[in-house]
C-alpha cells in the first residue's frame, strides 16, 4: 500500500530548540506556494499569525502549520510568493507602508516595529528619488548587477531636490544619497530570503560609506546654568521646558508627549512612557519611544517646582507642557527660541554646533564628568544600545541635584551678573 504523503513537516532543528516548515501540494496549495514554503522559519509567518512563530513543542509546530496552510488558502498571497514577477518599483513601494510591507512581521518578532518616521522616510525617498526611474520597470527577478550600477549612476548625477540646493550639489556623497542605496539593499535582502536561488544585483556593489555630520557639542556646567539666569527664560513655560531638557535630558517629541500620571513626585521620578512620532510634520501621532521602551529620567526639584508654577498659571490638562486653552507647543517652538536663550545667557558657541538636541549631549557630559558609569548614562537617555543591568551602578541623582542647587542659587542672587557664572564653586 503506497504511503500517503504528508502535507508538511516541522523538523526541529539540531542546533536550536527552534522548528523549521515545509509544506507539501498534499496540503492543497500549489507547487508553487510550497516550494516558498520549504525548510522556512516559524519567525517567518504572516502578521495575521504571530501568535505561532515561537511554537515551543511539536503539537505547537504542527498547529501552526495548519493555520498557515488555512491562511494561504484564503489569501493566496503568502509573503514571497506572488513576487515571482514583480517589477523593482512595486516591490520597493511596499516598503513604504507599514500594512504589507514585507519586513514588518519580522522586525515586530524582534520588538522592534518600525516607527512612523522610518516609513515617511522610506516613502519620501521613493517618491523624490526612485519613482519613475528606468530601474523600477525591471522585473526583480531578471535585474543585474550591471541595471544597478547604472541606477546608482544616475542617482549620484541628480540634484538635491531642496529649492536653495538645486543646481549646486548633486546626490552623490550626501547623506540623502547614502539613505537611498541602503533602503534599496535592504529591499532586496529582503527578497532574497523568500528567493534563495536568485542571485542578489547589490550582492557584490559596496554599499556608500557613511557621511560624516556635523556633530553635535555640550555646553559645560557653568553654560548650562547661566541658562537659568533670570532673564534668559522670560516665561515659565521656557523654564519648564528648559528644565526637562537640561536636567531629564528629555528629547522633543518626548517632552510634549508628557503627561502629568508620568510624574513620580514621591521617588522622584520621570517614566517616559512614550514620544510623538513624526513630531515635525502635521500628520504626527502618538507612540512608543525611540528605543520602544520606558525608561526612568530625573525629576530634579527645579523641575518639579517650575512644573508646579506652570499648572497654577495654565491648569492642568492631558499633557504636562499646556498653555491655557490646553494646547501644547508645536513642534519649532523650541527651535525658534534656543537661539535666543544662548544669546541671552552670554553664551559664546566658538565654532560649536549648539543645538536643542545638545541639552542631551551637556547632560550625558556632565554625568560622565562626573564619573556616572556610561551604561547608566544610555540607560538614562534611552540609547539602544544599552546594557540592562544597572542595579549595581551609581546613581547621578546627586549629580542633578548639584546643577539643580547651582540653577536655584543663581536664580534667587537676582543681582549676580552673567559674567560672573563661572564663579560658582564646582562640586563632586
Amino acid at each position: 500500500m503506497p504511503r500517503v504523503p504528508k502535507p508538511f513537516i516541522t523538523p526541529r532543528r539540531n542546533d536550536a530548540k527552534t522548528y523549521q516548515i515545509s509544506l507539501n501540494p498534499a496540503c492543497g496549495l500549489s507547487e508553487r506556494i510550497c516550494r516558498q514554503w520549504k525548510r522556512r522559519s516559524f519567525q517567518d509567518f504572516p502578521l495575521e499569525l504571530v501568535q505561532f512563530r515561537n511554537p515551543k513543542n511539536k503539537a505547537s509546530a504542527q498547529a501552526g502549520a495548519f493555520a498557515l496552510i488555512e491562511f494561504l488558502k484564503k489569501t493566496h498571497d503568502p509573503s514571497g510568493v506572488s513576487t515571482d514577477r514583480i517589477e523593482v518599483g512595486k516591490w520597493l513601494k511596499k516598503f513604504t507602508t507599514i500594512e504589507g510591507n514585507p519586513r514588518s512581521a519580522r522586525i515586530i518578532a524582534k520588538n522592534r516595529p518600525y516607527s512612523v518616521n522610518t516609513i515617511n522616510r522610506y516613502e519620501g525617498l521613493f517618491r523624490v528619488y526612485i519613482d519613475g526611474d528606468l530601474f523600477t520597470k525591471l522585473l526583480m527577478q531578471e535585474t543585474e548587477e550591471a541595471d544597478a550600477l547604472e541606477f546608482i549612476s544616475r542617482l549620484a548625477r541628480r540634484d538635491m531636490t531642496r529649492n536653495d540646493l538645486k543646481g549646486k550639489y548633486k546626490l552623490a556623497g550626501t547623506e540623502t544619497f547614502e539613505k537611498i542605496i541602503k533602503f534599496i539593499r535592504m529591499a532586496f535582502k529582503e527578497y532574497q530570503k523568500s528567493h534563495q536561488k536568485w542571485h542578489n544585483p547589490f550582492r557584490d556593489i559596496e554599499p556608500p560609506k557613511n557621511v560624516k555630520k556635523i556633530p553635535r557639542d555640550a555646553l559645560t556646567e557653568d553654560e548650562v546654568v547661566s541658562l537659568f539666569m533670570p532673564g534668559v527664560l522670560p516665561d515659565t513655560m521656557e523654564l519648564a521646558i528648559c528644565g526637562a531638557m537640561f536636567l531629564a535630558g528629555l528629547r522633543r517629541g518626548e517632552i510634549f508627549a508628557l503627561r502629568p500620571e508620568d510624574l513620580d513626585w514621591r521617588t522622584p521620578k520621570i517614566i517616559v512612557r512614550s514620544a510623538w512620532q513624526n513630531f515635525d510634520s502635521v500628520n504626527r501621532e502618538l507612540g512608543t519611544t525611540k528605543s520602544k521602551k520606558e525608561r526612568v529620567a530625573p525629576f530634579d526639584q527645579v523641575l518639579q517646582e517650575t512644573i508646579k508654577k506652570l499648572w497654577e498659571e495654565n491648569g492642568q490638562y492631558e499633557f504636562v507642557f499646556s498653555f491655557k486653552n490646553g494646547k501644547t507647543p508645536g513642534p519649532s517652538w523650541i527651535k525658534g527660541r534656543f537661539k535666543k536663550w544662548i544669546a541671552r545667557a552670554g553664551i559664546k558657541l566658538n565654532g560649536r554646533n549648539i543645538v536643542p538636541h545638545s541639552s542631551r549631549h551637556s547632560l550625558a557630559s556632565l554625568l560622565e564628568a562626573r564619573g556616572v558609569p556610561l551604561r547608566y548614562i544610555q540607560e538614562l537617555l534611552g540609547h539602544f544600545d544599552l546594557k540592562t543591568t544597572i542595579g549595581y551602578l551609581h546613581s547621578p541623582e546627586g549629580t542633578i541635584r548639584d546643577i539643580g542647587k547651582k540653577i536655584e542659587s543663581a536664580r534667587n542672587e537676582q543681582s549676580l551678573p552673567t559674567a560672573n557664572v563661572s564663579r560658582f564653586e564646582k562640586t563632586g
